[in-house]
């Protein structure tokens, strides 16, 4: 029987929906939207009102106006935040606590998501003696508050002579973020083929190989997902690098900290604004910039296993 062609009289005719059409507005819906718009009036409102206190001279701001418009803007408040607001005895600003938050980001989020992804990768594929005691003990660890961690770690980083120091604060955020790290990587990895691993331990590749040349390039979803939780967790941080980055090397966050908190002269609010603002720049640069990819990567595996 020859198949009827698709404007023949013998051709099915497509099935046209019935009823009354879905109404676009429904209470459910403005509900919805109400509070979505409200949800963001509450965070909205707060980064209003410290850009637009940022601008203002001290004489605006003490008119008690918040929520107004500057009448004259002014980036000074932003050049004296960064180059000559007082921390404590120095008036160097809060660029010296950029560089050092730098200085102790890029090694840790480095070395955090290395071994994470290796980590995980050892657990997904290669079954060794006590994997599971390990990833047990991982999981456990990850919830646990660090804080009660920080008088030992501190005792035995003086002992070991990296306390205080670069390398000391590179370690400790090393070690906390590894528990996250891996799980990550080890549920994105499950949720892959095996036989990616197969075929690739026929063609003769050894653990590194497989590692770095199979499974790497596909986790790149997973990568960005691990650089931003790492990024957003290491450069907020403010105990750790209180305790154990040293007096020389103070992240921003405990510059920011020292700025609003000083004591000398009158408090001067927008110059406080235009430093919380300065610090928050680096987090939320790179969210907005690699977000898509950080829903990509958790929808293709972070949840997953």
């Amino acid at each position: 029987m020859r198949p009827a062609w698709p404007n023949s009289p013998a051709a099915p005719r497509a099935l046209e929906p019935s009823g009354a059409r879905p109404r676009r507005l429904n209470p459910a819906r403005v509900g919805l939207y109400a509070f979505l718009a409200i949800t963001a009036l509450f965070f909205l409102t707060p980064l209003y009102v410290m850009v637009v206190t940022s601008l203002k001279e001290l004489s605006e701001i003490r008119s008690g106006a918040i929520l107004s418009l500057p009448l004259a803007p002014t980036i000074e408040p932003w050049i004296k935040a960064w180059s000559s607001a007082c921390t404590g005895l120095s008036c160097n600003g809060i660029s010296v606590g950029f560089f050092n938050s730098v200085a102790i980001l890029v090694p840790s989020v480095i070395a955090s998501i290395a071994v994470g992804a290796l980590t995980g990768y050892a657990l997904s594929f290669w079954r060794v003696r006590g994997s599971g005691v390990l990833f047990g003990a991982l999981m456990i660890v990850a919830f646990v508050p660090y804080q009660i961690f920080i008088y030992p770690l501190v005792r035995v980083f003086a002992f070991v002579g990296i306390n205080n120091s670069i390398p000391g604060i590179v370690v400790i955020h090393t070690i906390f973020g590894l528990p996250t790290m891996t799980l990550l990587f080890r549920n994105y990895f499950v949720s892959l083929p095996p036989e990616l691993f197969k075929a690739a331990r026929v063609d003769g590749a050894g653990f590194f190989r497989i590692f770095w040349s199979v499974m790497l390039p596909m986790a790149t979803p997973m990568i960005i997902v691990a650089v931003i939780l790492q990024v957003t967790g290491i450069w907020n941080d403010f105990i750790l690098g209180l305790v154990f980055a040293g007096r020389e090397n103070l992240p921003m966050t405990v510059q920011l900290n020292n700025i609003v908190n000083s004591t000398q002269g009158e408090r001067a609010y927008n110059v406080d604004m235009a430093a919380t603002i300065l610090t928050a720049l680096v987090p939320l640069v790179v969210y907005f910039a690699s977000g898509r990819w950080f829903v990509r990567g958790i929808a293709s595996g972070a949840v997953k296993g």
